[in-house]
């Protein structure tokens, strides 16, 4: 009862203005041009904004208030929250405005929330059960000044591409709940889940018939669910509001990865150079957010450490990538 007390009171709270918008960045070739050794390519000359999703920082156990602080001290532009942090900080008494206030302060765009909704189940009543969840904490991410909400397909026990435009009418129905919170369900590609393939992934969106609905990518998971680079510019990539930053290695091989492997943005083997210059020329202009669960990593390095290495290794990647291409 207390959990739901609490949920009521944060969703009372606050105002439902004021929803972020994900800005597009001025770009200058010239700039990129220049070594990054030589002289610093300013921050808002970059074309995508730097974010961390705080999953990298999940082994230090923070509370979210400090998770943006920290976020925004290390100079990232955006930002990825959890929900069950924000809920936990809430049901702890935590303030809705002070987050808010947080993200404000720190100049962060709040480039999505990650839930786990069962909002695609086969299973009607569980259905219904998600989508009251979801609406909920849509809300709470409208009263943050968020405008997305990942969107994975949980609930499904098997997935069957004979039931893509089901699924589509599921998504939809998820999407239409935009009107009453002004937050946009993203749905997500895992790449050893049951929606691992941006073809089908693509074929929900695209069978929808949701004007705003759109696809969250992620370089691991792409790779992962082995799906081709080379049709990726297929794609519009100013549909698409953040997509998560992080490497693999060429070993093990490619099915036998998981969650743990994944790497800081340039030591793997991800072609960036190549698909980073085609995600511009597509469009994108949004977020490229680290999202890292590297045991590894958490075992070798503190939080801000972990928080630096990530920041400067996605700038270095980015400016690499596309010095000289546009």
């Amino acid at each position: 009862m207390k959990t739901k007390i609490s949920r009521r009171k944060a969703i009372e709270k606050g105002v439902m203005g004021g929803l972020a918008t994900l800005g597009s960045y001025a770009f200058a070739a010239e700039s990129l041009a220049q070594d990054a050794s030589k002289k610093k390519v300013p921050e808002d000359m970059l074309p995508f904004r730097i974010s961390m999703n705080t999953s990298t920082l999940m082994a230090y156990k923070l509370p979210v208030d400090q998770q943006i602080d920290m976020v925004a001290e290390a100079g990232f532009g955006g930002i990825e929250l959890w929900m069950r942090d924000i809920m936990a900080f809430l049901e702890a008494g935590g303030d809705i405005t002070m987050l808010k206030d947080k993200l404000d302060s720190g100049n962060l765009v709040l480039e999505n929330i990650i839930g786990f909704s069962e909002w695609c189940s086969d299973d009607a009543q569980k259905r219904t059960k998600a989508i009251n969840q979801l609406r909920e904490e849509m809300l709470i991410i409208a009263q943050l000044g968020g405008k997305y909400v990942a969107a994975p397909v949980m609930g499904l026990e098997s997935f069957e591409r004979s039931q893509l435009d089901v699924y589509a009418q599921r998504y939809r129905e998820i999407l239409e709940l935009e009107k009453e919170t002004g937050v946009i369900p993203v749905i997500e590609i895992w790449g050893s889940g049951k929606l691992n393939k941006v073809a089908d992934c693509t074929h929900i969106v695209l069978s929808s018939g949701h004007p705003s609905a759109t696809m969250l990518l992620d370089f691991y998971h792409v790779y992962r669910g082995g799906n081709d680079w080379d049709t990726l510019h297929c794609l519009n990539g100013k549909r698409l509001p953040v997509i998560h930053m992080n490497d693999y290695p060429a070993s093990p091989p490619q099915q036998e990865l998981t969650d743990a492997h994944r790497l800081f943005p340039g030591e793997g083997i991800c072609p960036f150079n190549t698909v980073l210059p085609q995600l511009y020329k597509a469009g994108f202009r949004g977020g490229l957010s680290v999202e890292l669960f590297n045991k590894e990593y958490w075992a070798s390095m503190d939080a801000q450490t972990i928080l630096k290495t990530s920041y400067d290794k996605t700038r270095q990647v980015i400016v690499e990538a596309l010095k000289g291409q546009i």
